[in-house]
């Protein structure tokens, strides 16, 4: 598998991609919160923060997922979650926002190499992320990848109840 970074300045250029990839994945899902037009909204949103990153892996050309999201700015966090102390007092904390592969690359490793290359020569020391709490199968993946659930959280009146997960990369 081929894995290829992208910033903010690239976003414009991949976003149908990241958008067609989003569908495959959520083929089957019927909720609004999943729909195409709400994930455009929350892709414009994030790859237009400066910090803002990027992974897609490709086998032979064809895509097999991607991972995206940005470094939370000083003091940031999850709206609507209060950060563990130790969170808010380091500005090196990455928020994982999406991590998708195409079902017929699932439990292939692929998950796991495009979300390894996100941080790749990132000076970050945490990494957090939302998890969908309906689905205890992919919470059990991120734990066996060493994060931790911390809190839960709905961040809008239509989204789905989500674990607040953390990994350490690096001791504080």
């Amino acid at each position: 598998m081929d894995l290829k970074r992208y910033t903010r300045e690239d976003a414009r250029d991949i976003r149908t991609l990241l958008l067609d990839i989003h569908d495959e994945c959520y083929a089957d899902e019927e909720d609004e919160f999943h729909s195409r037009e709400r994930f455009s909204e929350f892709v414009d949103a994030w790859s237009a923060k400066d910090t803002w990153a990027c992974v897609i892996g490709y086998d032979g050309g064809e895509p097999v997922g991607y991972a995206y999201g940005a470094s939370f700015s000083p003091g940031g966090w999850w709206r609507g979650v209060d950060a563990p102390e130790w969170l808010t007092e380091d500005t090196r904390v990455f928020a994982l926002s999406e991590l998708m592969v195409v079902p017929r690359w699932r439990k292939t490793g692929a998950s796991e190499k495009i979300h390894d290359a996100l941080f790749v020569g990132r000076d970050t020391h945490a990494v957090t992320l939302f998890v969908d709490t309906a689905h205890p199968k992919v919470v059990a993946l991120y734990e066996r990848w060493g994060y931790y659930k911390i809190n839960e959280s709905r961040p809008f009146d239509d989204a789905p109840l989500y674990a607040v997960m953390v990994k350490e990369l690096r001791r504080l």
